[in-house]
């Protein structure tokens, strides 16, 4: 069932990518530094430069279609919760906010309409096609 808008995707797909940039020194890890730092900051770049290309209302250069871009999603969301394990980030409290960031990416990936509103057929209301 795909709920989310890929206005308010594309949304949330700017600011998701800032927040990865950003974790490490959000939550105060950026110090230990290695796979716990650059991995966000990498992913949250990535998630970015490819919401620019995305065919969607928040695109920019609009050539990577939709359905694309959610399998883009779907893997940064799987890096990113594979890291955690990968890499050990048990040991410190960096897998909470890398694991919160997966499970939004994936989310977003499954739920999101494969289309942009413009491109989607107008079907009036049922009201509006009985005659008065």
């Amino acid at each position: 069932m795909r709920i989310v808008s890929t206005n308010i995707h594309g949304l949330f797909d700017y600011l998701l990518g800032v927040y990865l940039i950003t974790l490490p020194w959000l939550f105060g890890y950026a110090v230990i530094g290695g796979p716990a730092t650059w991995i966000p900051v990498v992913l949250g770049v990535w998630l970015i430069a490819y919401s620019l290309l995305t065919d969607y209302e928040w695109g920019l250069v609009k050539s990577i279609p939709v359905r694309g871009h959610l399998i883009l999603d779907l893997v940064v969301g799987a890096t990113l919760f594979l890291s955690i394990p990968f890499f050990g980030f048990f040991d410190t409290t960096a897998w909470i906010p890398h694991t919160a960031a997966a499970v939004l990416i994936v989310a977003g990936g499954l739920f999101t309409r494969q289309e942009p509103e413009a491109d989607r057929p107008f079907i009036p209301h049922r009201e509006k096609l009985l005659p008065p």
